[in-house]
């Protein structure tokens, strides 16, 4: 059983301790007529071309929450044209009127920011203050995107004295952002922002699960005078707007993010139209805890690292690496504030939120039987709980042979493996011995140590003695499986520009 409300900060979720009163599971607030979002098109509001909808449901209630727009094929062309159009005008606005402009858009954004929070909670499931935080990230990104887009640079090289030789970086063109459910609101600043920054026009395809912050931000977008065509939004299900915008011939750029299956077909119909892809896919990511660690520090992270999101994440910390000398008095204290956790519906902020359908669910209570299976009865948590929506335990299984399916595949989940090692050239072993190389992490005061770790990991990411460190200015992606390419940072602004170099013979007039 899990305490009543406790609450805690979104960049450490599990620091403190002080209790609040009120129940172990709070009730909905009451839930109101679904309200119809449509396809966002050459900046307005349109209906799809076969007059479809569908709804997305609130996971923590299974009830419908909005009616949304079923874009295809149709509507994928439509939006498309619209962004080709668009393409001229806006890759020759200037920079700094672009920076403007997505400055407005960030701004518009944190006005919004309270009612932009509980649509992405009702739509996702997360807690209300991570959906905060989710979108103030939204609006980071345009702000910092913003700030780079009259820095985009070409380089000047050095030939004999009868050349000039340089670079510009060009935009791609029309680019495609399909986006996940598991950080809608972030992910959609993620990719959108350095697109448009750049001077690209952009094609979004949300999640059918959580569609409709993408459709709010779109429209604000346009309120503040981002040009008609330069951002839509298409919401549809994968199978058949997504395969629709991967596959587009007059998409230049596709940018997804999601699971390892999907991303490989993505990748398939965008190389058909020799397009330029980035994918970001899933992770199985190692955090590795020495003795030396700090203790509470440590905790707290491998709490954040897997339980933020109910473990949807794909850099979740989801194998634990610990050292034998610390293991049973750091699992011991992890237990003891593992049930002390709230789980409840988002809305009423508790540390952990419901999993995102019913078709997750069944994947995630799927894996707690596994687990059972490989590893035994979990040291705390492994079942459904008992209620309305699709809530499962926060779990811990322990002695986890790293060969075991729960410690090599994504379960995307609270579902905590720990695996014990006792030597340095162990725990990279491990560490590494996964198809994934998304995140790695490690607790420890020895500097020399980690530095050897960060050196030898296979991992896109090193966190160091904070789970989730890092922010917008940082680059991110995968290595092995979890993907190729990389976005936040300077280094989106490789993934949306291609370099085109002149070369002058200056000895003729």
């Amino acid at each position: 059983m899990f305490a009543a409300e406790t609450r805690f900060e979104h960049k450490d979720m599990f620091s403190r301790t002080t209790m609040m009163s009120g129940s172990v599971y709070s009730v909905m607030a009451t839930q109101t007529e679904p309200n119809t979002y449509d396809l966002v098109i050459n900046g307005d509001s349109v209906t799809t071309v076969a007059g479809d909808y569908f709804e997305t449901v609130n996971p923590a209630t299974q009830k419908s929450f909005a009616r949304v727009a079923q874009g295809r094929e149709a509507d994928i062309n439509r939006a498309v044209t619209a962004a080709t159009d668009a393409f001229g005008d806006w890759s020759s606005t200037p920079p700094e009127e672009r920076g403007r402009l997505l400055n407005a858009v960030a701004e518009e954004i944190r006005s919004q920011e309270e009612r932009l929070a509980q649509l992405e909670t009702r739509d996702n499931g997360k807690p209300l203050s991570h959906a905060r935080n989710d979108v103030e990230t939204c609006a980071r990104y345009f702000e910092y995107y913003a700030g780079v887009a009259d820095k985009v640079h070409g380089d000047s090289i050095p030939l004999t004295d009868e050349y000039v030789d340089y670079t510009v970086r060009e935009p791609l063109g029309v680019t495609a952002q399909i986006i996940p459910w598991n950080l809608p609101t972030n992910i959609f600043g993620r990719s959108v922002a350095p697109a448009l920054a750049t001077g690209n026009t952009a094609v979004v395809k949300p999640a059918e699960q959580t569609p409709v912050t993408a459709v709010e931000i779109a429209k604000l977008a346009s309120r503040v005078g981002v040009p008609d065509g330069v951002l839509n939004v298409v919401p549809g299900y994968g199978s058949e707007a997504g395969a629709a915008l991967s596959s587009h011939p007059d998409v230049d750029g596709v940018s997804f993010t999601g699971s390892v299956p999907t991303g490989i077909e993505v990748g398939k119909s965008a190389i058909e139209n020799v397009t330029n892809v980035h994918l970001e896919l899933g992770g199985k990511s190692p955090n590795v805890v020495w003795p030396d660690a700090h203790l509470d520090s440590a905790v707290n992270s491998t709490m954040t690292g897997i339980f933020a999101n109910a473990g949807q994440v794909c850099s979740a910390g989801s194998r634990l690496i610990i050292h034998e000398d610390i293991k049973d008095e750091f699992l011991n204290e992890l237990v003891k504030r593992i049930e002390q956790m709230d789980i409840g519906a988002g809305e009423t902020d508790p540390d952990m939120g419901p999993l995102v359908s019913e078709e997750h669910f069944k994947k995630v209570t799927d894996y707690l039987d596994l687990g059972r299976e490989e590893a035994g009865e979990p040291l705390v948590g492994g079942e459904a709980i008992e209620r309305d929506g699709y809530f499962v335990e926060p779990t811990v299984f322990d002695d986890v042979d790293n060969d075991m399916r729960i410690a090599q595949e994504e379960i995307f989940g609270p579902v905590l493996s720990v695996i014990t090692f006792s030597t340095e050239a162990e725990a990279i072993e491990v560490a590494n011995d996964v198809d994934y190389g998304l995140v790695a992490g490690i607790h420890t005061q020895d500097v020399g140590r980690a530095h050897r770790f960060a050196r030898d990991v296979r991992a896109g990411q090193v966190y160091v003695n904070e789970w989730f460190a890092g922010g917008e200015e940082t680059p991110f992606g995968g290595f092995k499986q979890s993907g190729f390419g990389r976005e936040k940072g300077l280094a989106a602004v490789e993934a949306y520009t291609q370099i085109k170099n002149v070369c002058m013979d200056i000895t003729h007039n």
